[in-house]
């Protein structure tokens, strides 16, 4: 596969506004003294990414984001296992998405169960688990915001995902979705 000087610049520019997303313009609320919940839009940039070019690509994005973001605005050590989740968010709605869609488009249920799916397998599931290995924290802590947050953050996602997708705003590459 050839890549573009186009591709490879949309691709720093989503990895760019996601750092920007996740680590300057969100809310961050601190459980048991750390960071235990991040309201942000940090993983839009992250599948946008992985339906433009892939879930490669998507999973590219979302470790860089991560690492790089890291390195520019550390909070706290360093966490491989945020990069993975980071890069799990690029990934897992793709997957999907590519699973529905063999050679047929993007029906909204899909894209709904696709980034809802990923969504609930990282931000809810993994990251709470990590909290709670790494710092001890309650899963009666850890989970119950995430859940509350979970409808509103796939709602909002999927919204602008489908509008972008719809208006032509971003280039459809990796998934067909001229029904959206």
């Amino acid at each position: 596969m050839k890549i573009t000087s186009r591709q490879i610049t949309t691709i720093g520019l989503l990895i760019a506004l996601s750092i920007i997303l996740t680590r300057v313009a969100s809310i961050r609320i601190a459980i048991g003294g750390i960071e235990g919940i991040r309201i942000g839009f940090g993983e839009l940039p992250i599948i946008l990414g992985g339906i433009m070019f892939g879930p490669l690509a998507g999973g590219l994005i979302g470790a860089i984001s991560d690492l790089l973001g890291y390195f520019i605005n550390p909070i706290g050590a360093y966490m491989p296992h945020f990069t993975l989740v980071s890069s799990l968010k690029g990934i897992i709605p793709v997957l999907i998405l590519g699973w529905f869609n063999q050679k047929k488009e993007i029906k909204t249920g899909e894209l709904i169960l696709a980034i809802a799916t990923g969504h609930l397998i990282t931000s809810v599931l993994l990251v709470s688990f990590f909290l709670h290995i790494i710092f001890g924290l309650p899963w009666a802590i850890l989970i119950p915001p995430r859940i509350i947050a979970a409808p509103i953050n796939i709602t909002i996602y999927v919204y602008i995902t489908k509008r972008l997708l719809r208006n032509n705003i971003i280039n459809r590459g990796w998934v067909k979705s001229d029904t959206i």
